[in-house]
């Protein structure tokens, strides 16, 4: 199984994206939008490439928003960023490692993440942690999706191949390279529908059922 994070294992930032925009009178959706404009070279692809530090990204992300006529601060954006993990979901992945089944975490996140606290307990549970500002390559280019699996391989000691892997991410542009490479692609937009999903694919619940 492969989890993305964001919006997946923790509450989504589009959540706290919104907050902000009606905080500072932005029309909703512009930081979004921002994001999926020239999706492969803008500021936000390439701070999680690691080819911008937060300084480059801050004044590349502000240069954008000024373009498209708004002033957007590139600090609150990253701050939007640490969503709190869900409950469930963590559940349901320690019950997928109490069953043996090979996990991987892929990420696009804009620093290697910190394995401490919390968040260090649930990167334990993966045999495999992949992360866009670590790899030089992010979602949706399909080899980061095929990186995961040689990861996913090299830890569990034997080969796993996309058609034996469930791929969860909360934006279906992720899902799409994942789904040609092989993998079953849920999206999450309910955490408790997604669980549900899950459930039906490995067998045994994973939704809070006994």
């Amino acid at each position: 199984m492969v989890f993305d994070l964001g919006g997946v294992l923790t509450e989504s930032p589009m959540t706290a994206f919104a907050a902000y925009e009606a905080e500072a009178g932005l029309p909703n959706g512009l930081i979004r939008q921002l994001n999926s404009t020239d999706p492969h070279t803008n500021a936000w692809a390439r701070f999680e490439r690691n080819e911008l530090d937060v300084a480059g990204f801050s004044a590349a992300f502000e240069s954008e928003a000024r373009a498209a006529g708004h002033r957007v601060e590139a600090a609150r954006v990253l701050e939007a960023l640490r969503g709190e993990l869900r409950p469930a979901m963590v559940t349901a992945v320690r019950r997928l490692r109490e069953a043996g089944l090979p996990l991987a975490l892929l990420s696009n996140n804009v620093a290697p993440m910190e394995r401490t606290g919390a968040l260090g307990e649930l990167l334990g549970l993966f045999d495999a942690i992949v992360e866009s500002s670590v790899e030089g390559v992010r979602k949706p280019e399909p080899e980061i999706y095929r990186r995961a699996l040689v990861r996913l391989s090299e830890a569990v000691g034997r080969p796993v191949d996309a058609a034996d892997c469930a791929y969860l991410d909360d934006l279906g542009i992720n899902l799409k390279p994942a789904r040609s490479l092989g993998f079953s692609t849920i999206k999450v937009v309910d955490p408790a529908d997604a669980l549900r999903e899950l459930s039906e694919l490995v067998g045994f619940p994973l939704d809070g059922g006994a």
